[in-house]
């Protein structure tokens, strides 16, 4: 039997060389993007960045790195992660570091939106780890659980995709459902105040996909790939990006493509992306927060742990990731004011470990590979 990995410990300097990596890696990508803006960042955002600030941040996210990677140095009695954080840095500077010039550029054609990836990543780690480290819900519950890196594969995938997805659904969306009579409401919806477009863009956003979702459940089929989700044991902020990438792909269809064909504002539609991500990170999250009479008008992280909870009674409730209400208009709210659930998970499936092996596993026609207890109970 294969004896699970030895969890990390505060002081003995794989923490600290861990942390070093993560914030090279973030440094050189940034830095890539000054060199082929062209390719890896997001048309629509390039304008709005306050680039003196972004220089600023990647300069200490530099010496932070160095500084994660000394510290390594001291505590570990083996120098690698902190030698490949301080190497990756030392490539970042040699590239051109927070000095870095952009040079005159021509849009191409197909772009990967690395700079959204990069920055929404830095700003949720600065936020979420220093929460779940203070005040965490399971205290017993340590940040390196022993699938944190592939939990972290999937944390760099997931919010790589969310703009490719946006943008790959838009095409379509336009071509199929441009003349079906819609003109009248496009205009409608376009000329609402902001806020209020933003709050049934979410509306509408969390009916599609709480139906969605609710049919990953049902189907037997779909239930293969959702269940990749359901099957963390440690939910935190980082394990909530644990999709697959039919989920992903066909989840987020569903849920952009209306706000795309009843015409709400461009910006409406990327500050509600920007929502969405944040969101979705947040009621993952391993924090004790109660959130006030907010937790009955918004999905907070104790109204979803509910939804991943082993509890049989918890099974197919709380669907929705707004709303709170759509979940009551339907029959499936669960919200318990002074419990939390106590364990997460499923209680029959299996799962591989690690990321390929996970991507697989819902594809294998082996009925003995997947014994999963019946969706219509879920």
């Amino acid at each position: 039997m294969n004896q699970e990995p030895r969890r990390l410990v505060v002081g003995e300097g794989k923490i600290s060389g861990y942390l070093s990596i993560f914030l090279s890696l973030i440094s050189f990508g940034a830095v890539i993007c000054f060199l082929f803006p062209e390719y890896l960042t997001t048309e629509e955002f390039r304008d709005k960045y306050p680039i003196e600030i972004i220089r600023w941040v990647l300069f200490s996210t530099l010496v932070a790195s160095f500084l994660f990677a000394f510290l390594s140095f001291l505590l570990s009695q083996k120098a690698k992660y902190a030698f490949a954080g301080m190497t990756i840095s030392i490539v970042a500077i040699l590239l051109g570091g927070s000095g870095i010039e952009v040079k005159e550029f021509e849009q191409s054609i197909f772009s990967i939106s690395l700079d959204w990836m990069l920055l929404e990543i830095l700003a949720l780690s600065l936020i979420f780890i220093p929460i779940e480290m203070f005040y965490p819900k399971r205290p017993e519950q340590t940040k390196f659980h022993t699938e944190w890196k592939t939990d972290l594969i999937y944390l760099f995938k997931a919010q790589l995709l969310v703009q490719y997805t946006a943008a790959s659904v838009k095409l379509p969306a336009e071509l199929f459902f441009s003349d079906i009579g819609m003109q009248e409401v496009q205009s409608v919806i376009s000329n609402l105040p902001f806020m209020l477009q933003l709050f049934l863009a979410m509306f509408t956003a969390d009916l599609f996909q709480y139906t969605i979702h609710r049919f990953f459940h049902k189907n037997s089929y779909l239930w293969r790939f959702h269940a990749v989700h359901h099957s963390i044991k440690s939910v935190d902020w980082i394990s909530g990006s644990r999709l697959h990438l039919v989920d992903i792909f066909i989840t987020r269809s569903f849920s952009y493509i209306p706000l795309y064909v009843l015409g709400f504002a461009t910006d409406v539609f990327y500050v509600y992306l920007v929502i969405v991500s944040i969101q979705a990170v947040t009621v993952h999250a391993n924090m004790r927060f109660e959130f006030g009479f907010l937790k009955y008008l918004l999905v907070t992280p104790k109204y979803h742990h509910w939804h991943h909870s082993k509890d049989p009674e918890t099974h197919n409730k709380n669907f929705a990731v707004h709303f709170p209400f759509i979940d009551k208009m339907f029959g499936t709210y669960y919200f318990p004011d002074h419990r939390w659930p106590e364990e997460m998970g499923l209680q029959n499936e299996k799962f591989p470990k690690g990321y390929f092996q996970q991507f697989i596993f819902p594809f294998r026609r082996d009925p003995k590979s997947f014994e999963p207890t019946n969706p219509s109970t879920r």
